[in-house]
């Protein structure tokens, strides 16, 4: 028998679902995790930290996971706001403020993405690392949105006073259309009701409507387009590891372009998960949680060595 003792191994609590105080409303967060860097996860539209639920037990071993849903979604509280980009700034600002978080790892998907690119620009001090995909950007023409033509109207459709309201509000469409058509496997019924079940009512689903609106396509919504140009000239600066998911044929951002963009950014690795659209959580849970769970040593050692100074 050896005389050397075999070295622990990482043990990750389990996962527990919590609600916390904040601004005027209340927000709904999964976390899970050992010691180490925290591990923000942040979902898109019209989804909930529901769709990290199979890729946070990878990680978690490895440090101590947050997933939140973003104010109007999920298990989150649905005050009376508009739902605007800026409003969901405000509201996960508060969120990490009331957990006091401090340095995080981002993990984010679609306007999760956003969010982390906004954080990052403003406090880019305490980002130790970001892994992206189906990401948020400037789009300077309708042509350059989405790789699907027919995605193409029905967004143009959704901005449209009244067709969007029908579609979104009255139809469900982001969830019985929109989510399920982004998806290469079939998802089973008690997976689409765990996305259906934060929008039982036309008043509920307003979330999902004004994301589509604050879309940042030929310079409008001006403000936002703004801003998103603000905060990928702050990304294309930033020194922090950077890993990027893509799919074949993928929804916002194909694999090749995705593939340039990261060969743009510093220090950022690139992995073509294979066959995907949009939601790449729900075709390749295991693939994106591996890598990284696997990528998280290379970001604790870049922050223990100086390299983000």
């Amino acid at each position: 028998m050896s005389s050397k003792a075999n070295p622990p191994q990482p043990v990750a609590t389990a996962p527990r679902r919590a609600q916390i105080a904040v601004l005027d409303s209340t927000m709904s967060y999964v976390e899970a995790g050992a010691s180490g860097p925290t591990v923000l996860f942040l979902h898109g539209n019209p989804t909930s930290s529901h769709i990290w639920r199979d890729i946070i037990p990878h990680v978690a071993p490895f440090g101590r996971c947050i997933a939140p849903d973003l104010i109007g979604y999920g298990q989150s509280g649905k005050p009376d706001i508009d739902y605007r980009f800026f409003d969901h700034v405000r509201y996960l600002d508060a969120f990490l403020d009331a957990l006091d978080i401090s340095d995080v790892v981002l993990v984010a998907q679609d306007w999760g993405t956003a969010l982390a690119f906004h954080l990052a620009a403003r406090r880019p001090q305490r980002i130790l690392g970001l892994a992206f995909m189906e990401f948020i950007r400037p789009f300077e023409r309708w042509e350059d949105f989405h790789q699907r033509p027919q995605a193409r109207e029905m967004f143009k459709a959704l901005r449209t006073a009244g067709v969007g309201e029908k579609l979104v509000l009255e139809d469900n469409v982001f969830v019985e259309k929109v989510l399920p058509a982004s998806v290469l496997r079939t998802m089973s019924d008690k997976e689409m009701d765990a996305y259906r079940a934060p929008f039982p009512t036309p008043q509920s689903r307003k979330p999902a409507l004004r994301l589509p609106r604050e879309m940042p396509i030929e310079n409008q919504p001006a403000d936002v387009a703004a801003i998103s140009a603000h905060d990928h000239r702050s990304l294309r600066l930033s020194p922090y590891p950077k890993l990027l998911f893509a799919g074949d044929p993928g929804a916002l951002i194909g694999p090749q372009a995705a593939k340039e963009f990261a060969a743009g950014l510093k220090n950022c690795g690139f992995i073509n998960l294979g066959p995907g659209a949009h939601y790449l959580q729900e075709d390749h849970a295991d693939a994106i949680g591996s890598a990284i769970a696997s990528w998280l040593p290379e970001v604790v050692l870049a922050s223990r060595t100086g390299e983000l100074a």
